[in-house]
């Protein structure tokens, strides 16, 4: 038996249905002259092997979003279960945060957080539209992989994994 199903959703409803898929969790870093800015982000994926290339989805409000844009340099960092800390601290807006600073490391002028499971620092390779947010898809140009098990997200709130 086939049943008619309602096709009409909100934005909210789509925010919570998407909620539903598991993901790590990403703080996305770039320098604006000596000023490093951050957002915390889980839609992040791997695209290519040769080259490699990964995505990061950035809301066009964000104010990384206009950096990556203009100086064609980010950092993906993938956050272990330790460090909520950071997700949440760069989830705000930059008025609301504290005055405690991460550690940053630089490569190639791109700045990676310290100790994060795994960072990677890429540049520009392609940009698409990507409705209120920009896919900015980046060449790998630097990973740095560390020991522990990753911070994730889902249903709006941080879960770890259970051994």
């Amino acid at each position: 038996m086939l049943e008619n199903l309602t096709v009409h959703f909100t934005s909210q409803d789509f925010r919570q249905a998407l909620g539903q898929f598991a993901t790590g969790v990403t703080v996305v870093t770039t320098e604006d002259g000596d000023v490093v800015h951050g957002m915390t982000a889980n839609a992040f994926t791997s695209v290519s092997l040769e080259p490699p290339l990964v995505l990061v989805s950035v809301d066009k409000r964000a104010s990384t979003h206009e950096i990556i844009a203009r100086t064609g340099k980010f950092g993906i960092n993938i956050l272990r279960e330790e460090q909520e800390d950071l997700s949440r601290r760069f989830s705000k807006k930059i008025d609301d945060m504290d005055n405690d600073q991460p550690i940053f490391q630089m490569v190639q002028g791109i700045p990676i957080l310290k100790d994060c499971l795994c960072s990677l620092a890429c540049t520009l390779w392609a940009t698409y539209n990507g409705g209120d947010h920009t896919l900015y898809v980046g060449k790998v140009e630097f990973l740095q992989v560390n020991e522990g098990d990753p911070l994730l997200f889902f249903a709006s709130r941080y879960c770890k994994i259970e051994k």
